[in-house]
């Protein structure tokens, strides 16, 4: 089997074919962002439906093996490029998503969000228009990408599986059933997914760690009724008191979660990702500047990017009780409710601390004053085995095509789908995306840089043909 390398003529010829065809990946991608494919409201079901056919066909038209594959909610797409599995390529699933967020408050937006345009933004131009970055410009760098190798080869240099979502930007309720339904069909050896960003202006970044989260919603009763604060203030418990007690004991005095055994089973980073987040040059105060901020807030023997990658947190999401509208009502309210998160790393059990956060604050009551617990949902962090070829393929690959050399990243948010993918179908995945901070994705004017979608076309060219070398 002959070795691609970045010096390859067969890899130079494709990447030459996406810069001679960028105009037109261009169009295809802004034609499929012209489908206003918007999970949430069921006004925009048929053209979720729509959006699936764009992309089946466009798969077909490919040579794979497409399909619209129905749910109980939005369908899958599901399409199997060239089985050349008997010379030993990997095989790969390639994961994204077409549905997208709805564009309210309209009056923001400075066009139509579903008639993309490309336009300068501080002198970069921008492809503009709901669904540029979040996830309809990513998933076609791959799309395009395997474009170019069939029109250069005439085939695809690995064994792919692309497998596209309607459901991301809603909850992706059929998600879980697809996968266990399906498990056989679409398990690989390793998952891509391009739904991130680059860590940095020219820097790519390879996302090996993503933490996983924990919802609680509680409510602590105290009198029956609202009370008459000038009648019962004072000898009456006030449960916002209480729950303000509460809360305020959830952190100690160096900014560590306060939950007996949360951090048991929490891993340290090995030094070697230690050294290599260092040289990424992260600064906290300048990541805070543009909010406002200055001092980071977590664990105080922590680095920044330890606090919001590696570490787990809890924070206060909502408070509120009592009288809150215009004016004044002096009473002393009969609940108080508040909800609180935490973001969970490897290691960690949601299950298990959602038993403990409940016996630390039952705990807390006092005599008059009971608790009730809401759980609004759990997942376990991912930690991907980066000792898996594909990921140095990737990172190599990255590194060829972007000014900056690719790093090996954490994520201090949450992509369920890869958490489904290690417990469901058994295998890790690789999340190298190509969006910027200024994406604006989920806001009106959402963009994506147009170096975006082509050095994301060349990235995974040069990935699927490192694959063919592994």
């Amino acid at each position: 089997m002959s070795v691609v390398t970045a010096a390859d003529p067969t890899l130079d010829a494709v990447l030459a074919h996406i810069d001679a065809d960028l105009d037109h990946s261009t169009e295809r991608l802004m034609a499929l962002m012209r489908v206003p494919s918007i999970s949430t409201d069921p006004a925009y079901d048929s053209d979720v439906v729509r959006a699936a056919e764009v992309l089946v066909a466009d798969l077909a038209g490919l040579g794979f093996d497409a399909s619209v594959r129905q749910t109980t909610g939005h369908p899958m797409v599901v399409a199997h490029g060239d089985d050349i599995s008997a010379n030993g390529t990997p095989h790969v699933l390639f994961y994204g998503h077409y549905d997208v967020q709805p564009v309210d408050p309209l009056e923001l937006w400075h066009r139509d969000p579903f008639d993309p345009v490309i336009e300068e933004q501080n002198g970069v131009p921008v492809i503009r228009g709901r669904g540029a970055s979040d996830d309809k410009g990513q998933l076609m760098t791959f799309i395009e990408a395997c474009r170019a190798w069939k029109a250069v080869t005439g085939k695809l240099p690995a064994r792919v599986t692309v497998f596209l979502e309607g459901e991301e930007e809603s909850g992706s309720p059929s998600l879980v059933p697809f996968l266990k339904a399906n498990a056989e069909e679409l398990t690989a050896e390793v998952a891509l997914i391009c739904d991130t960003g680059l860590f940095a202006e020219g820097v790519p970044a390879i996302v090996t760690q993503l933490r996983g989260m924990l919802q609680e919603e509680i409510t602590v009763t105290g009198p029956a009724v609202d009370l008459h604060s000038g009648m019962f203030g004072g000898i009456a418990m006030n449960p916002i008191r209480v729950l303000c007690g509460v809360l305020a004991g959830l952190h100690d005095a160096n900014g560590a979660v306060s939950v007996p055994g949360f951090y048991d089973g929490v891993p340290e980073i090995s030094d070697d990702l230690r050294a290599s987040w260092e040289a990424l040059g992260f600064v906290s105060e300048t990541f805070l500047a543009p909010v406002g901020l200055s001092d980071p807030a977590g664990e105080a023997d922590r680095t920044g990017l330890e606090m919001i990658w590696s570490r787990p947190t809890a924070e206060v999401n909502g408070i509120w009780g009592g009288y809150t509208g215009a004016g004044f009502k002096t009473v002393l309210p009969s609940k108080a409710h508040a909800k609180i998160s935490f973001r969970l790393v490897a290691g960690q059990d949601p299950e298990r601390l959602h038993k403990n956060f409940c016996d630390w604050v039952s705990a807390q009551m006092p005599a008059d004053c009971s608790v009730e617990f809401k759980a609004l949902g759990g997942s376990r962090a991912s930690q991907m085995d980066t000792s898996h070829p594909i990921f140095e393929i990737t990172r190599q690959a990255l590194s060829d095509e972007w000014p900056g050399e690719a790093a090996f990243i954490g994520c201090g948010g949450s992509i369920p789908v890869a958490g489904f993918f290690k417990s469901i179908l058994g295998m890790d995945s690789v999340l190298a995306g190509f969006g910027k901070e200024d994406d604006a994705i989920h806001s009106p004017n959402e963009k994506y840089d147009v170096q975006s979608f082509h050095r994301g076309i060349r990235s995974w060219a040069r990935v699927l043909g490192g694959l063919a070398a592994s």
